[in-house]
């Protein structure tokens, strides 16, 4: 019982993911102020108006003309509405579908049209993610994205699916399910574009008939695991040393061919030879300004060489 009550307190306190903060709100699908404002000021002054010609035409005041004016203003209250500019009216007749207004004022006959629905037309947000979702080659990965999308057609939204912010979330993330399910971990990251065009084809595919149009897609966040993230990036750098050690081998190829050439020359041109053991004596004590102590052998040679010229020159 008391591991059960841990279970139970742990699921509850569990974070929030950040992703799903930034959706837009369906508890607020419009903005309420300016209609309520407006149906106020509308009762106010139908009722102010009946009541003062009731009561000049009577020429007295009564209950009966202050009922009147009640009465009249609640009916004027449930026949002239008013939409936002992003707003579009679902209005039905006997509850089949009649007409689709907004924005501005728009009028409704009382007890027999009723206002079914008012879709926002403006773009929308919704954050979806995908927990543990294990990819092709059995990795559990997260995944954040984002979804923008919006109504077009409020008469389908309204009579198509019962609630479109709710579908379209649940929709969203299962299509993002499928997709890493068929693909590695590897290509999960490093292909996010055709990921996010392969979600956007999905995702408008099964949304359209709702009247809902999805306008980009796009992969925020991917989460590995750190055990796998440390084994990947192991794999990395033990890649990188195959390719590094493999360059070296073509380098010291390419030297040892070089050097072959060079004492094919060397071997049939002995002069070339002393020139070159001169030049890298040269070389050797350019930069360091030192002192050279050549063997006495050494020298014999150089002195050698040049009297085996000067005879042949004699």
């Amino acid at each position: 019982m008391k591991e059960k009550t841990e279970k139970v307190r742990t699921e509850k306190t569990k974070p929030v993911r950040t992703i799903e903060r930034y959706s837009s709100r369906s508890d607020r699908k419009t903005t309420q102020n300016a209609s309520i404002i407006f149906s106020a000021f509308l009762f106010v002054a139908v009722a102010a108006i009946v009541f003062v010609a009731g009561t000049f035409l009577v020429g007295e005041l009564n209950v009966g003309t202050l009922c009147l004016a009640l009465g009249c203003a609640i009916l004027a209250c449930m026949s002239i509405h008013v939409a936002m500019q992003w707003e579009r009216v679902v209005v039905l007749r006997f509850g089949k579908f009649n007409r689709t207004k907004g924005p501005g004022l728009y009028t409704t006959i009382p007890f027999i049209e009723n206002a079914a629905l008012k879709a926002d037309q403006r773009l929308m947000l919704t954050g979806f993610s995908a927990e543990e979702t294990l990819t092709s080659d059995l990795v559990p990965i997260n995944v954040d994205a984002v979804l923008f999308w919006m109504v077009w057609d409020a008469e389908k939204a309204c009579l198509e699916v019962e609630n479109y912010y709710n579908s379209v979330s649940l929709v969203a993330q299962t299509a993002l399910r499928d997709a890493i399910g068929r693909a590695s971990v590897a290509e999960v990251a490093t292909r996010r574009n055709q990921l996010d065009e392969e979600l956007q084809d999905v995702i408008e595919e099964r949304t359209s008939p709702w009247g809902i149009s999805i306008l980009s897609v796009g992969i925020r966040d991917i989460v590995i695991p750190q055990d796998l993230q440390n084994v990947m990036s192991v794999e990395a750098q033990a890649e990188r040393e195959k390719n590094a050690r493999m360059v070296l081998a073509e380098v010291e190829r390419d030297i040892s061919e070089m050097l072959v050439d060079a004492s094919q020359v060397y071997k049939d041109d002995k002069i070339a030879l002393r020139l070159r053991t001169m030049h890298l004596l040269y070389e050797s004590v350019k930069g360091s300004g030192g002192t050279v102590v050549i063997p006495s052998g050494y020298g014999d040679g150089f002195s050698n060489a040049s009297l085996e010229e000067l005879f042949k020159k004699d």
